[in-house]
């Protein structure tokens, strides 16, 4: 397929104007071309263009912003309310958090190679990270990673650099996408990945296989608290204590939110903790951007191995003023090469910022009530719904906090709710073969009794 246009040198006097014969002339000669069109000699005839482009005249300014607004006038969207979630969940942001993550110093500074310079910016990751520790009691959480898979797809790698022991166990009612990205994570090591089946009935991880597969080569077991299924892992200390009585670590993939009323991971036994920040203080984007948390607990020896960036602060010689530094930068490009401990070149450094916001304006009190209201909110729901004939909700007995999963006897029902102008839950069975007919629901506390009395209202109007 044709992808590029020949006779770039008559293009280029058309497009930029102070470009004359005798500039061009000059440029080609001291590279060493006769024409623009030599430049681009590498590229087989077969694929370049030997028409005019087949795009508009061009326009003023004020004509294309004309003409996009006539285009987007086409669009309609209807209005829809969501229980989709799965990791991607719609909560309410602040105002207060858009505005200051949109002030220029913040919103154009990308995250700093020169650090010293940047003790704005610097001062926020610190905080940041210093209330991901609060909110998780872990001892050192780095500076952001880009979301919860690529996390947990360093954890695992971190775990086996300090173990060296070439077996993972996966519960395996964690995400199923972001054990994907652990797999590919790993792949290039050779860590042999093994899946520890969940319980049919509790939707938990099954605890006695924890205990016949956690043998003396494993490097970590990676657990979710809670699950994919939205289910508290209500043997997760047991499951810390099986892993450590065989030197293994344990990696707990978190839903910060639920740290509100939830025991947090540094109190049971979690070694590093993993999860995805998008639910404090940001909106749904198509998929992005996300801030993946990453958290640990222990000494020199695992703090060093940790992948990303770790923000300090000290003060002056005579201690009259604080400073922020960059501490700990374990990435390839500062000259560790091989010996790097993460090839991840960057942070979410403004969706951090986000996160600090948000949780410093909520307090310890107002991410406790919001916890609340998420789970008060979603057992109300699995009740309502329940009582719709065609469902059986919760389909998985244990407890849960923000989703849970209902078996929906209808066809195509997600496009059915549709009709009405409803999001409803993931289909369960494009993951978990075995779950057919089961859908994961997701509620927080942007949800009204009437807006779940509305999902209720659609499903059972849903025939067969």
């Amino acid at each position: 397929m044709p992808i590029f246009t020949a006779g770039a040198e008559m293009k280029a006097k058309q497009l930029l104007p102070n470009l004359n014969d005798e500039t061009i002339a000059k440029m080609l000669s001291v590279i060493g071309a006769k024409s623009i069109d030599d430049l681009f000699s590498d590229i087989p005839k077969d694929l370049k263009l030997t028409r005019e482009l087949n795009i508009p005249s061009n326009m003023s300014e004020m004509e294309i912003e004309r003409h996009v607004q006539e285009l987007l006038a086409k669009n309609y969207v209807k209005p829809t309310l969501s229980f989709l979630g799965a990791g991607a969940y719609s909560h309410y942001v602040p105002a207060v958090v858009e505005q200051i993550i949109s002030r220029s110093e913040f919103y154009t500074s990308y995250t700093p190679y020169q650090p010293e310079i940047s003790q704005g910016m610097l001062q926020s990751l610190f905080e940041y990270q210093s209330l991901i520790c609060n909110l998780t009691h872990m001892d050192v959480a780095n500076s952001s990673m880009y979301d919860w898979g690529t996390a947990v797809g360093e954890a695992a790698r971190m775990a086996f650099r300090l173990k060296g022991r070439k077996r993972i166990l996966v519960s395996g009612n964690v995400g199923p996408e972001r054990f994907e990205i652990m797999k590919t994570y790993l792949w290039p090591f050779d860590v042999q990945i093994e899946v520890i089946p969940y319980d049919k009935k509790t939707g938990r991880a099954d605890l006695n296989a924890v205990k016949s597969r956690m043998t003396d080569d494993v490097s970590a077991i990676y657990v979710e608290n809670p699950n994919f299924f939205g289910v508290f892992e209500d043997d997760i200390e047991d499951i810390a204590s099986i892993a450590h009585a065989k030197g293994a670590l344990l990696i707990a993939g978190i839903d910060p939110i639920s740290l509100g009323i939830a025991k947090p991971p540094g109190e049971y036994g979690a070694d590093i903790a993993v999860g995805e920040g998008q639910s404090m203080g940001m909106h749904v984007n198509f998929g992005g951007p996300y801030v993946g948390i990453f958290a640990v607990k222990g000494g020199q020896e695992i703090i060093r191995q940790m992948p990303g960036r770790i923000i300090g602060m000290t003060t002056t010689k005579d201690g009259n003023r604080r400073g922020f530094s960059q501490v700990l930068q374990t990435r390839e490009q500062h000259i560790r090469r091989e010996n790097a401990t993460s090839n991840i070149c960057t942070n979410q450094s403004l969706c951090a910022l986000a996160v600090c916001v948000y949780l410093a304006l909520l307090g310890e009190e107002g991410i406790k009530n919001i916890s609340k209201r998420i789970i008060a909110t979603s057992h109300y729901a699995s009740k309502v719904l329940s009582e719709v004939s065609s469902v059986e909700a919760p389909y998985f007995e244990g407890s849960f906090f923000r989703e849970f999963t209902a078996k929906i006897k209808r066809s195509n029902i997600s496009k059915k709710l549709l009709q009405s102008e409803i999001v409803g839950g993931l289909d369960l069975s494009r993951f978990f073969p075995e779950l057919k007919e089961v859908y994961l629901y997701s509620f927080s506390e942007i949800h009204s009794p009437e807006d779940i009395q509305k999902l209720a209202d659609a499903l059972k109007k849903v025939k067969s």
